[in-house]
């Protein structure tokens, strides 16, 4: 659990993460817009790394719990992956550097525990959707002629690269509004 000093660092880095990219986040720039000293930030965090993790941790509970809830919702499967796919740009939208820190595994190549734990908010979010699927499929909604895992892949990696397009075009279109048409296609793609 977090501290309320830990929360802000926490939002904070990623307003500077917004502002300036992944790389403007350091600890000194990050002391200088809370308005307090650099080893002020080093009492609640050891480096920048730490407060990297409490990041991801706080996109992995929230997307986890967001991924299970579906999963154990009543809805048809094919609502379940609109209301995920719904969520998460409602997410993004409200907090874009998210994008920058959730898809920039590349940047965190030298940094072995920030890969693990973007690896493991994706794995558990692809077995969790693929699960919906493989549900989707047993009921007769989804289509049977692609394994559930391969049409999870190809899911959420369009969902990936149109978050990703979204952010290099620099927010210039409606997410959540672009994102209703994406989804139409998806559930024409994967439907029965």
């Amino acid at each position: 659990m977090q501290t309320e000093r830990q929360k802000e660092i926490t939002e904070v880095a990623l307003e500077l993460i917004s502002e300036k990219g992944i790389q403007g986040l350091t600890i000194k720039n990050l002391a200088k817009k809370i308005g307090i000293t650099e080893p002020a930030i080093y009492r609640h965090f050891n480096s920048k790394i730490d407060i990297l993790i409490a990041v991801l941790d706080l996109f992995k509970q929230n997307t986890e719990e967001l991924f299970e809830k579906e999963f154990n919702n009543d809805r048809k499967s094919i609502d379940k992956i609109e209301h995920l796919f719904t969520r998460h740009f409602a997410t993004f939208s409200a907090t874009p550097a998210l994008v920058s820190v959730i898809f920039s595994e590349e940047i965190f190549r030298s940094e072995p525990v920030l890969i693990e734990k973007i690896s493991e908010v994706m794995g558990k979010n692809d077995k969790i959707f693929t699960a919906i699927i493989n549900n989707g499929q047993k009921t007769g909604e989804i289509r049977t002629d692609i394994e559930a895992n391969h049409l999870s892949t190809l899911i959420l990696g369009a969902l990936r690269l149109f978050v990703k397009k979204w952010q290099l075009s620099t927010f210039s279109f409606d997410l959540s509004e672009e994102g209703k048409h994406l989804i139409d296609s998806i559930k024409l793609l994967i439907s029965k």
